[in-house]
């Protein structure tokens, strides 16, 4: 994401407007090595960055930023005023008050009187912080269309946590909206940049198995509420959290700790289950490699018992996707919850067969290669 020198609404940009000014009043401009010596960034070329959703994964991201020297973090909002997540992976903790003091610790050894802004409502974070460039939207899925869309109107870049939205109708509002504003925008999928994944993407496009016919790709995720068969009981709401923002354009339902934190992706109104979860990893590769487009056919069964409600513990799903210039047509098996295809017959016997990756099936070999990215290996005799 990079700041832009175009003009948001009325909203000037400060570098266009600093040297604006400069060149009025006939200054001299100092080259940047001179005022903060090498890598120093002067604070007009700084993107002003703020965190929508400060728990899990939107709190690794931010980390990430914090270490970038030309985004300087301003402003968090999240309905939680701070929360666990010691018992799930991310073995952390959550909310806008630690998010707060997180930031703050980070900025403070250098400028004792920093202070991060913090807001329960995201709206009103982006009415009042003016000074807002770009926010990470690090919400539950249900949210990421809400937040995207509403960030976008108000003139700010969006970096956005995978899945980009909950459904399709989302995806083809939020695509919209980016077109129309022309902001600076990108979904959080970090598999997509490794190594593993381009070098991939190149052996199958070089020809490397020849033309891909079947695709087959596997993850062990579960359910994160496994004995659940439904809708889970009311329970009444914790201290510090506005349960309202939380569920955001959703209907109106009471808060349960089966759905937050962390664990809501197990119900339709909130998450896709597991596939919503891992598919943009794990079917990144085929999707790049072979220009996977509008399937002709899509059939999912689930593993285990599912409803209107909740997902099931794992399922099998197959596309079918038609053939395109000089690429046949392609099959494309995904399986989660612990389901996995047969180990091929080319297997090398050096290799436990792995409880997540992808197998890439050519009419003159076969590729395997890791989920989210990970190293490929040519299977056979190639």
């Amino acid at each position: 994401m990079m700041r832009t020198s175009n003009l948001v609404g009325s909203k000037v940009n400060r570098r266009a407007a600093l040297t604006a000014g400069l060149a009025a009043t006939a200054w001299h401009i100092v080259p940047r090595h001179v005022l903060g010596g090498p890598g120093y960034v002067p604070p007009s070329e700084k993107i002003h960055l703020a965190l929508v959703g400060c728990g899990g994964r939107g709190r690794q991201v931010l980390k990430e930023m914090l270490a970038e020297p030309d985004v300087r973090a301003i402003a968090v909002a999240d309905p939680a005023k701070d929360f666990s997540t010691a018992k799930f992976y991310y073995k952390d903790v959550g909310g806008r008050e630690p998010t707060q003091e997180l930031i703050q610790r980070h900025y403070q050894a250098n400028e004792p009187n920093f202070r991060c802004a913090g807001y329960a409502n995201f709206e009103e974070m982006l009415v009042k912080e003016k000074d807002l460039d770009a926010i990470v939207c690090g919400t539950p899925d249900h949210l990421h269309a809400y937040v995207s869309i509403k960030s976008l109107r108000a003139g700010k870049h969006v970096y956005c946590e995978k899945p980009l939205t909950h459904n399709i109708f989302e995806a083809r509002e939020v695509a919209r909206v980016a077109a129309e504003t022309g902001l600076a925008t990108q979904m959080g999928n970090q598999g997509h940049s490794t190594e593993g994944m381009r070098q991939t993407v190149e052996l199958i496009q070089a020809g490397a198995i020849g033309q891909v016919q079947e695709v087959k790709a596997w993850v062990s995720g579960a359910r994160w509420n496994p004995t659940l068969t439904g809708r889970p009981e009311d329970e009444a709401t914790p201290q510090g959290l506005d349960w309202n923002l939380w569920l955001g354009p959703r209907a109106e339902r009471s808060y349960s700790s089966h759905y937050a934190p962390v664990a809501w992706r197990d119900f339709w109104a909130f998450g896709n289950s597991n596939i919503g979860d891992f598919a943009c990893h794990d079917l990144d590769a085929a999707c790049w490699a072979l220009n996977l487009k509008n399937p002709t056919k899509i059939d999912f069964s689930p593993a285990g018992p599912c409803n209107d409600e909740i997902g099931p513990h794992g399922c099998i799903g197959y596309y079918e996707f038609p053939a395109e210039g000089s690429r046949s047509a392609v099959k494309v098996t995904w399986h989660d919850g612990g389901l996995r295809p047969m180990q091929p017959a080319d297997w090398p016997g050096d290799m436990k067969f792995p409880s997540r990756g992808v197998l890439f099936f050519g009419d003159q070999g076969t590729l395997f290669c890791g989920g989210a990215g990970g190293a490929p290996r040519l299977l056979g005799n190639n």
